[in-house]
């Protein structure tokens, strides 16, 4: 434990654009976990103390839409045979572009330095989740056969809302995939429920390939 709390706090000196000695670390509102879970950790307390955390969540999407919207760029970030220098060149160009906060920047540097820009993409949704913890947004993912009508949607909001603790809010994500056959899968926070059609057929399935 002692080890991990050193180590982040290497991490948030590394991303502080202040010469001053750091304060502590502000604690994540979540746990999170991984390697992109200690970056994110580390830049919501550095953004915290600046008072950029909208500005770091922002541009840190904006980064990630760049990299998913350019399959070259992928490519560059994939191959072994780019060195890390020439990797991070490149992604910190597109920030420059962006004309990107020193904290961004900074945590592009790092990431670039440890060989680990493969976790952009990791550590920007952790960080989105951190915030959505932060402004008191429950997220909730519902996977469905096919798209819900709004009468539907607005009686599935509903009765997610009545789960919703005093202060929070519903951030509400769907998709859709045709294999469920019908019926919905939710997960609400550490919360999994699968009513989907296709788990009723798996289930029946199993029930009876059993021997009588």
């Amino acid at each position: 434990m002692m080890a991990m709390s050193n180590s982040l706090s290497l991490l948030v000196r590394g991303l502080s654009t202040s010469a001053a000695r750091p304060a502590a670390m502000v604690k994540a509102p979540i746990q999170v976990f991984g390697v992109a879970g200690r970056y994110a950790s580390a830049l919501y307390s550095a953004a915290s103390k600046e008072k950029k955390l909208d500005t770091v969540e922002k541009e840190l999407n904006a980064l990630q839409g760049v990299i998913d919207s350019n399959v070259k760029l992928q490519d560059l970030l994939k191959n072994p045979i780019v060195t890390r220098a020439e990797k991070k060149s490149v992604v910190l160009g597109v920030l420059k572009e962006q004309k990107a906060s020193p904290i961004v920047t900074n945590l592009v540097d790092l990431l670039g330095d440890n060989n680990r820009l493969g976790v952009v993409g990791g550590v920007a949704k952790t960080f989105s989740d951190i915030m959505s913890a932060h402004r008191g947004e429950v997220i909730c993912e519902v996977t469905t056969a096919k798209d819900l009508d709004k009468a539907t949607m607005k009686s599935l909001e509903d009765a997610l809302k009545m789960f919703l603790k005093k202060g929070e809010t519903l951030k509400l994500n769907t998709k859709v995939d045709p294999a469920l056959i019908g019926g919905m899968v939710v997960n609400v926070g550490d919360r999994f429920v699968d009513m989907s059609t296709a788990s009723k057929i798996n289930r029946m399935a199993a029930l009876l390939r059993q021997p009588l």
